[in-house]
């Protein structure tokens, strides 16, 4: 890692820090787009989870999906804290896939996203109302499982793209480690 000034360093903690700060003013406006309206829309905090998770170690990703997951509990009227620890594994998952296996690229996230998403909604129709023999609970998963899990996939687009301009700005770049730069001072030297 290359040498960083006071400077540097200042510039990089208010960077961080603005970053996280925009992340979890998103989170909070999601939540508010969650409990507004018909029941009939995206579980945006899926993808938002998801997204940040990509670009963050996975403390910061269990955090977020924590978050996150009590925040889907509380939208949805659920059991508190069920949607949080579904999202925690799937943040710490996403996580560490996207640092060891997959590149960060829309396609990546788009096609992760959708498939987490559905296994959230399957789990969610399973627990609350396959398991209790509700007469006809089929259609409740044909009729609005299935749509809020289009939508939360459909709108996953919007925050990658969203995210991914935060992320332009105000994540750290890649910096030299201390044999290329004194590699790279020793050659503007001579």
């Amino acid at each position: 890692m290359r040498l960083k000034t006071t400077r540097e360093l200042r510039i990089l903690y208010i960077k961080t820090a603005l970053r996280w700060l925009l992340y979890y003013i998103i989170i909070f406006f999601g939540f508010v787009f969650m409990t507004s309206g018909t029941w009939l829309k995206p579980i945006i905090l899926i993808p938002i989870a998801l997204r940040i998770s990509i670009n963050n170690n996975m403390y910061a990703s269990a955090v977020t999906g924590a978050v996150c997951g009590f925040l889907i509990d509380t939208a949805c009227e659920k059991l508190f804290g069920y949607n949080a620890i579904i999202l925690t594994v799937f943040c710490i998952a996403v996580s560490l896939i996207f640092e060891f296996f997959l590149r960060n690229k829309f396609v990546s996230f788009w096609i992760v996203s959708a498939v987490l998403s559905y296994i959230q909604c399957w789990l969610d129709y399973t627990f609350y109302y396959k398991i209790w023999n509700y007469q006809n609970a089929e259609l409740i998963f044909n009729n609005y499982s299935l749509r809020v899990w289009a939508y939360t996939v459909i709108s996953s687009v919007f925050v990658w793209l969203l995210l991914k301009i935060i992320n332009h700005f105000l994540m750290p770049k890649k910096h030299f480690s201390i044999e290329e730069t004194i590699k790279h001072s020793e050659q503007q030297n001579h």
